[in-house]
């Protein structure tokens, strides 16, 4: 591989318009955001049943994808596969601005903002919340300081070992993140220890996906070489961590069917759920699986623009997938007694109704652009992209014949 030169990309009035346009998507979040806190989040559509809503599916998505994002640098630094250094820095920083844009959307959806002084000042560690605070705000830490590793000379005999501690700190966070669900036992359709692995090979899953659009969507807008060689090999990447979600997602239901108390939830989620049933198998299942399998391994995965496409039903899908699980979930009573009907005046035995409000999606749609907006920024202020991954830069076994 020859020497990568990294370079800012252009700035000038088209950078400013396209910051302007992703910023009136902040703005707009914002104004959700007090909205909801001034007016109450009655105005939602959550409630004592449902308390995380459609902001929560935006930000556990991105934190999920920020830690699949870092799966290019850890390839790299990690795994010693020296074809994606040359994205090592974007892959770095992809993955904060994910976070940051993920943590946007949970604090000024917390209703109570200032309750996350609370969080900060007293911490009880019995609780998985508690921890996954220390290790989003560590990833940040930890990421930073392998960024520095990468691009600062002197530094660089240290980002092998850098590149490890985060790889290892992601695997924590996103563990960490399924866990959430996983120990809660108050929820029929939570209460899987197999949650922690599906959520880490979810996170390889939707940040490669993001991964792969924001890098097509930089070089395209910078009007620098993207060989194929980089291309499809992510996209090779991809299928593997599609196929794989969609193995994990078969092995979680088959595994709730085994046991007769889960057989009300799996029946509400795969049968009789409504909107939650139509999203798992329309939208999960077909759109966000196999359509983006058969258009990265058919014959359109040598088309770019289909494999965009592929990646952009991956993010569709996950974003389902995200949906089916925290309000789904929600949306089903607890199984008190297997096999019994319960009623009250408590709601118990009672599907809770929820429909997202516009002000959740524009705040969710907010953390989106905070991410995007991070990232652009960044580019344009640090050298975060080469200034060609043509084939003859990154590809060594890449000969003029094959050129020709």
């Amino acid at each position: 591989m020859k020497q990568v030169d990294y370079r800012e990309i252009e700035g000038g009035l088209p950078f400013y318009m396209l910051v302007g346009a992703i910023g009136v998507f902040v703005l707009a979040a914002l104004g959700a955001a007090y909205y909801m806190e001034h007016n109450g989040h009655w105005v939602t559509g959550m409630s004592n049943q449902v308390i995380w809503g459609t902001p929560h599916v935006f930000a556990v998505f991105l934190i999920v994808a920020a830690s699949g994002a870092l799966n290019v640098a850890s390839i790299s630094s990690v795994f010693g596969k020296t074809a994606y250094k040359p994205l090592a820095r974007l892959s770095g920083l992809l993955a904060i601005t994910l976070l940051v844009g993920g943590l946007a959307v949970l604090v000024l959806d917390l209703g109570r903002p200032d309750r996350l002084i609370v969080a900060m000042t007293y911490y009880n560690f019995k609780s998985i919340f508690a921890w996954n605070i220390m290790l989003y705000t560590g990833f940040m830490a930890v990421v930073g300081v392998y960024l520095w590793m990468m691009m600062e000379r002197k530094m660089n005999t240290f980002t092998r070992a850098a590149g490890m501690t985060a790889f290892i700190w992601r695997l924590t966070l996103t563990t960490g993140t399924g866990s959430i669900f996983g120990f809660l036992v108050a929820r029929q359709a939570f209460d899987a220890a197999i949650m922690a692995p599906m959520f880490i090979i979810m996170s390889f899953s939707f940040g490669l996906a993001i991964f792969i659009l924001v890098l097509m969507a930089l070089y395209k807008w910078a009007d620098r070489p993207l060989g194929d060689a980089i291309v499809f090999r992510l996209k090779n990447l991809l299928g593997v961590f599609v196929a794989a979600v969609l193995y994990f997602v078969i092995a979680y239901h088959l595994t709730n069917l085994y046991g007769t108390e889960n057989h009300g939830v799996e029946r509400f989620i795969l049968l009789d759920g409504g909107i939650y049933t139509q999203l798992f198998w329309i939208v999960q299942i077909g759109i966000g699986s196999l359509l983006p399998l058969a258009l990265l391994y058919g014959p359109g995965g040598k088309s770019r623009l289909w494999i965009s496409i592929a990646c952009l039903l991956t993010i569709i899908g996950g974003l389902a997938q995200i949906y089916i699980i925290i309000i789904g979930g929600q949306a089903y009573p607890m199984e008190m007694f297997p096999g019994k009907e319960v009623s009250s005046s408590f709601f118990d035995g009672v599907v809770a109704s929820y429909t997202p409000s516009l002000p959740e999606f524009v705040l969710g749609f907010g953390g989106v652009a905070i991410a995007l907006a991070a990232t652009v920024v960044g580019t344009r202020v640090l050298r975060f992209l080469p200034v060609s991954l043509a084939d003859d830069q990154v590809d060594p076994h890449h000969s003029a014949t094959d050129a020709a």
